[in-house]
């Protein structure tokens, strides 16, 4: 169920407590999720899961829904702004960066998920010269890989710029804004301004850029230091993707049921975290044996267009930028 034992024994019970799940007469609640893990765990079809729990298709694809429908509460619950403080067991490299960029609260970013949508709206849905179906979703996340926010359902050619700018400018979309003087860190797709913290455009940014030869150029090493410390969401994303194959390979469920299983597939992910539960696809990211560049291929080839933030904004987060980027260099 790409949880350990007492992960799915916590979950089930969790949702048994908050009465989002209940047992029928012929089934209980723990086959339920179990149902539902399986399905989304292993891309399973409902043919495969009725066969392994030997009920009918029509019990099996009831109780999918059933727990979907709860997994929305669920979300509610968990995908929510977290605190800033610093990570207890962090390491002395993230701390270091840390105090690099001491109002940075999280990184936001893009990422793909696989769709299948009718052949009449497929055109819109092909992201970035795939001959795929994609998904745009927008997410979130603080220093501890948890995400805090999560849009899904965006078509797969909209530029992550243009995402953020709906969202943002969205009253019903619950965007958690940084408070005065805090920002997230996003990648060169995004505009630099007040909220939001953007490499130097032009200049060496990813990570495997600086492998071949180190940052000698202040906004080089101001885009080293981000990266490094902007990479937590492809992490975050790259940990997200490996446990539910799902998300790369959709299941022909009608569009709002996919943008809900992504849903899903998040606050799962930031139960197992936030529960500090032991989960070995989250040490091998700890341990940055995995998941370091997942990401980085979906946006190199990206083209850049600025949202409309205000002139004084960008301003002032451009002063702000300089400022560390200046600090760093004399560092050195």
């Amino acid at each position: 169920m790409r949880m350990s034992r007492d992960a799915y024994v916590l979950l089930c019970n969790h949702f048994n407590q908050r009465n989002w799940l209940h047992s029928s007469r012929s089934i209980t609640f723990q086959e339920k999720m179990a149902m539902f893990l399986i399905t989304i765990g292993h891309n399973e079809r409902m043919r495969m899961v009725k066969r392994r729990f030997q009920h009918s298709t029509e019990t099996i694809h009831r109780c999918f829904h059933e727990v979907l429908n709860a997994m929305m509460n669920f979300a509610r619950e968990v995908i929510v702004p977290t605190s800033s403080n610093p990570i207890a067991d962090a390491s002395d490299r993230h701390r270091k960066l840390k105090q690099v960029f001491p109002g940075a609260i999280g990184a936001l970013d893009g990422t793909l998920v696989h769709a299948i949508v009718p052949s009449d709206q497929q055109n819109r849905y092909r992201g970035r010269g795939k001959g795929d179906c994609f998904q745009n979703v927008l997410g979130i996340c603080n220093f501890d890989m948890i995400f805090t926010f999560v849009w899904a359902g965006w078509e797969g050619i909209a530029h992550d710029s243009r995402v953020l700018k709906e969202v943002a400018f969205n009253p019903t979309s619950g965007i958690p804004f940084p408070p005065p003087g805090k920002y997230y860190l996003c990648d060169a797709a995004y505009t630099n301004t007040c909220g939001f913290m953007a490499p130097y455009r032009n200049t060496r940014y990813w990570l495997a850029d600086f492998r071949r030869q180190r940052a000698l150029t202040k906004e080089e090493k101001f885009n080293h230091a981000h990266a490094q410390l902007r990479n937590v969401i492809e992490r975050a994303y790259g940990v997200l993707k490996a446990r539910f194959p799902i998300l790369k390979q959709m299941a022909p469920f009608p569009f709002k049921i996919q943008r809900d299983i992504v849903i899903a597939c998040f606050a799962i992910h930031n139960f197992i975290r936030k529960w500090n539960i032991h989960d070995q696809l989250f040490m091998e990211c700890d341990e940055d044996t995995l998941f370091a560049n997942s990401q980085d291929e979906e946006n190199h080839t990206q083209s850049v267009h600025d949202m409309e933030w205000g002139s004084q904004s960008i301003e002032d987060m451009a002063i702000l930028r300089d400022e560390i980027a200046t600090q760093l260099m004399s560092n050195n």
